[in-house]
Formats: C-alpha cells, structure tokens, sequence
C-alpha cells in the first residue's frame, strides 16, 4: 500500500491522492493466454498459485497543486461538495468510442511498451474529449505521457518511486507509467502485461478528467477538512473509485475496438476484481469488491445512460464506497 511517508513533496499546497490499484497479485495466466477463452472463474482459481517473482500490480499517487486550466463552462466558485457531488460531468452524453484499435506490439521491450501506451493515450484522449467540452472543462488540454524504466522519478510535484502516477501542476499535467513493471508481466503472460497496460492508463487518465473538471482538487480539500481519519480515508475511497470507474467507462466505450473478449477479458476482470484495498492494508481504495462493482458500473454501461453519470462515488452510500 502507499506511504505517503515514502513521498517527497513540493510544498505545504500539494495535494495527494493515492491512485491507480492497490496491491494485488498477479495469476499465473499464461494458460489464459494460451486458450484465449479461459474461464473468469478458471482464472480466479489459478490466482491462488502467485508468481513469487512478480512484483504486486503498482499502486499509485495522483497530485494537484494550483488550480486546472479553466474551460468555459468550469466554475471553481462553487462549493466543494457541490464540485464532486454534482458536478456538470455527470451529466454529459456517452463516451463516444475513439475508433482506436490495439496495437500488435511486443511489451517485451521499453519501445514496445512506449508505442503500446502511446497509442492507447490517443485513444484515451479521442474519447474524453466530448464529454470535457459538455461538461464546461478545458477538453484540449491533454497530460504529457511519461513512459519511464527509472525506479524514482522526480516531477513538479515531488519524487515518486515505483508507481505509476498522476501529476497536476499549474494548469499543466502529466502521467507517468514505469515500463519495467510492464516489461515483468509480459515476461510471464503477454495476455496479462497488456490488460495491465490498459487499465493502468486508463485509472490515470481517469484522474485527468477529475483534474480538468476541479473534482481532485475539490476532493482533495475535502478530505483535509476532515476531522476523523475514518471520514478522510471514505473521502479518499471515493475519489479512487471514480478514478477506476471513469477508466472502466472509456475502455467500454471502446470495447468494440479494442480486445474486451477471451483471455484478454478475463485477464482485464481479474485485475479490476483483485485490485483495492487488501486485508491488513490502509483502507485508502476501497475493497476488492467495491472496486470491481465501480468499474463494472462503468464499463457495461449502455449508450442511452449518462456514462460518466454512472460514476458519481461522491453521492453513493457509505457501504458502496466501503
């Protein structure tokens, strides 16, 4: 789980999410990938066998510090609980697909893994930007996407180590993703590394959009006017939550393009239903069940809905947000 402890920061203004996934194991999938329609509960039988050598799925941090760029219908002077509550982004259109398909490339190797996330971030980016531009927020403005093999990065917003992350930094904003990671997974089960590449993207660029519509932000003040830790670490659940379930939302949107079936589908639903907070851990993501409820929620859902809508964590009940 992330220490914020382990964290360097730029600042008494900075403001910390912890994103992405919580610690999880990966399966021994390589049969998943061989047969390309193993089973979901196949697969959740074969994750009791853990890959010893394999680091857990990363976790992650997401950062803002200053205010996000304004779009022209984004307002910073409303309250906070009315910024996450009930911001104009739940009540945009669906997600439009961006036509994006895979790209055939090896992980195996630092360029692949840049090629891969690169295209997907277009992807990731064709089909936000609609729903930005309903929602009043500066939809042009897109992350600099940072593929990296170092241990420790150091960015506007401090140094991090071993996770991927999001980084909101005057008006600017950044995502790194740690290619060594995917490099490990591809080493063991191609089918897995690229799920895991998907959906890692995917949770941060779900940040962005929290970023751009002045929902991380709102959140992040939020949680420090907290009193109790107990209402601090629901508050952080929440926007963890949505982070994935926004992920979930575009990468259904896209699920047409994309490989969302087979070995690829069940490697995808084991990720989203063992990522979140694990037993012993910072009650910080929320549980595993919660975690794969939200990005289902988001994923499935149907053209006539308001997909972004069916990500509101902020005015869901304590229990589904536990």
């Amino acid at each position: 789980m992330v220490n914020l402890s382990r964290y360097t920061l730029r600042g008494v203004a900075t403001v910390g999410a912890l994103a992405g996934f919580a610690a999880a194991v990966m399966p021994n999938a390589q049969a998943a990938q061989d047969s390309g329609a193993t089973s979901a509960a196949n697969t959740a039988n074969t994750a009791a066998t853990a890959v010893a050598a394999t680091p857990p799925p990363v976790d992650g941090v997401a950062y803002a510090i200053g205010n996000p760029p304004a779009g022209d219908g984004l307002t910073t002077k409303s309250s906070l609980t009315n910024v996450v509550r009930y911001n104009r982004l739940y009540k945009t259109g669906a997600i439009p697909s961006s036509g994006c398909k895979q790209l055939n490339v090896s992980l195996r190797t630092f360029s692949g893994v840049v090629a891969y996330e690169n295209n997907l971030f277009k992807c990731l980016y064709g089909s936000w930007a609609l729903p930005l531009k309903q929602a009043g927020a500066a939809y042009k403005v897109a992350p600099t996407l940072v593929v990296h093999n170092s241990r420790t990065v150091n960015s506007y917003c401090g140094a991090v180590t071993d996770t991927a992350f999001f980084c909101g930094y005057n008006g600017k904003a950044w995502i790194y993703i740690p290619a060594y990671q995917i490099i490990n997974y591809w080493n063991q089960s191609p089918t897995f590394a690229q799920a895991y590449a998907t959906f890692t993207l995917s949770h941060e660029y779900g940040h962005h959009v929290q970023w751009l519509t002045g929902i991380l932000g709102a959140s992040w003040q939020r949680q420090r006017a907290f009193s109790t830790y107990a209402a601090q670490l629901e508050e952080s659940r929440r926007r963890e939550l949505q982070a994935s379930c926004l992920g979930g939302a575009v990468d259904g949107a896209n699920k047409r393009n994309y490989p969302f079936s087979g070995g690829f589908m069940t490697q995808y639903n084991w990720i989203i239903s063992n990522s979140g907070d694990q037993p012993g851990g910072v009650r910080d993501h929320g549980s595993l069940k919660n975690h794969a409820f939200w990005v289902t929620a988001g994923f499935n859902a149907k053209h006539s809905y308001t997909v972004a809508g069916n990500c509101n964590t902020f005015n869901a009940s304590s229990a589904y947000v536990a």
